[in-house]
């Protein structure tokens, strides 16, 4: 598997993988631990409810400018440099929210932390595209959204065990010294600090990878790329690989954005904008956000509806890792055919619940727990997985993290209008009539696929920028 003179290397393409998905579990980690910290954050400052939404919302902020910066600082410095600068954005965001004295600090370091986020959205995904062997590349940046389900479950996990450790703690009596201020006392202290240990893990782990073979071609730096190319594949393929790069790059004669307004290329940019937004405006995020809300609709109580919470995370999970397992052999187009297909009826069904409900509980609440699991399990392995992917695959290699910038700039727009706009939509629309909207928002996703979108299952990196290039 790994010693052969062409064979490719697949247990060194996975550590590589391995390593720059942690900062999808750090994304995951950062945007979900704050669920914990809401209640008891909003009582020590005082917060009312504007100040209590910009606690929460203040990350997304930091987010679409990390998106913005991301590329053009990949490739003007490198994949891994860029990496490096996410992990200690992250490390100082969990060490700034432990030892914050105001909520101003607190609202600062949320910022770094969501920086951090936006960058590692668009850099890891990258890195593992630039270092995947063709044949495998869709399931190995799956990683990368596998590792956002993980830092989900991981900061719930988190929040959870300090929770129950301040619980004890009290009831013993023991809550004093620094110790029982962040984990006893002021445990939303513990719960954001706790980041800083993998974050400052991802920082040391980079180290022990190379920069991406494909960023170091087009920087003239073709000794380092053949010497990780030739771990990954041989020597005889890497430089086959070198060579192909090099031509495809002196066949470009303009550079940054220019590249992406050429004929073909323009249409890859539209692309990825309007599904990266289209995405969010088909309601996964509302239902990961605000399903607790959601349910406490149908009559549950607070706990039954954290319950349900659960185990539609689960579900995320286990639907993530499916998708990993088929999206090579399955293809990128049909994945998201199946899954889109299914998340339009739930979505219709789900509707449909809720106008049945509206003036009494005639259909039991497990029923829409049933229907949302089916819309996550179609959601997480189709537009979840194969975004991260396309993303990643479609751009020519000159400009490849300024396009990825320009898409990932739109899902964080989009993932900030969704977040807000959601309350006022379930008042406004009543909750049937946001169901039917996401059903409706998946039509246009399904069209931009199907006319638009090329099949890029087991094409290597440069015949996908060649295909551009003929259209």
């Amino acid at each position: 598997m790994t010693n052969k003179k062409n064979e490719e290397n697949l247990l060194y393409v996975i550590f590589l993988a391995a390593v720059a998905a942690l900062g999808g579990f750090l994304f995951g980690y950062d945007t979900a631990v704050i669920s914990g910290t809401i209640g008891s954050v909003a009582a020590q400052f005082s917060l009312d409810d504007v100040s209590t939404g910009w606690y929460v919302g203040c990350a997304l902020v930091g987010s679409i400018a990390g998106v913005a910066i991301a590329g053009k600082l990949s490739d003007y410095f490198g994949r891994k440099m860029v990496l490096l600068f996410s992990a200690v954005l992250f490390t100082s965001s969990g060490i700034g929210c432990m030892v914050s004295g105001s909520i101003s600090d607190l609202v600062l370091y949320r910022i770094i932390g969501g920086v951090g986020i936006g960058v590692a959205s668009v850099i890891s995904p990258l890195y593992i595209s630039e270092i995947s062997v063709s044949r495998f590349r869709g399931t190995l940046v799956s990683l990368y959204q596998l590792a956002i389900t993980v830092g989900f479950v991981g900061a719930y996990l988190v929040n959870y065990a300090i929770s129950e450790h301040a619980a004890h703690m009290k009831e013993i009596g023991n809550v004093g010294g620094l110790w029982g201020k962040y984990m006893v006392t002021e445990t939303w202290r513990g719960m954001l600090g706790a980041e800083a240990i993998p974050a400052l893990l991802f920082f040391i782990i980079l180290f022990f990878i190379p920069e991406s073979p494909r960023w170091l071609v087009l920087k003239s730096k073709e000794t380092s790329a053949l010497k990780t190319l030739k771990r990954i594949y041989g020597s005889v393929k890497a430089d086959e690989q070198v060579a192909d790069l090099k031509n495809l790059v002196r066949s470009e004669e303009k550079s940054d954005w220019k590249i992406l307004f050429q004929p073909g290329f323009r249409v890859a940019l539209f692309i990825g904008v309007s599904l990266a937004i289209l995405g969010q405006f088909m309601g996964v995020n509302a239902v990961l956000y605000y399903g607790p809300s959601i349910f406490q609709q149908t009559g549950l109580s607070e706990g039954d509806s954290l319950l349900y919470q659960v185990i539609i995370g689960l579900v995320n999970f286990g639907s993530t890792v499916l998708a990993m397992a088929v999206i090579d052999k399955i293809g990128r187009k049909k994945l998201v055919y199946y899954g889109v297909s299914g998340m339009i009826v739930s979505l219709v069904l789900i509707g449909a619940y809720f106008t049945l409900n509206k003036t009494s509980n005639v259909i039991p609440p497990i029923t829409l727990l049933i229907l949302i699991m089916v819309y996550i399990f179609s959601c997480a392995i189709s537009i979840c997985v194969v975004i991260w992917v396309l993303l990643s695959e479609m751009y020519p290699a000159k400009v490849r993290g300024l396009a990825m910038s320009a898409a990932g700039f739109s899902l964080w727009i989009g993932t900030y209008l969704i977040g807000q706009l959601t309350p006022w939509l379930m008042t406004t629309l009543s909750p049937a009539g946001v169901f039917w909207l996401f059903g409706l928002m998946c039509i246009p996703y399904l069209y931009i696929t199907w006319k638009l979108v090329p099949e890029t299952t087991g094409k290597s990196l440069e015949d996908i920028e060649r295909m551009w290039q003929k259209k």
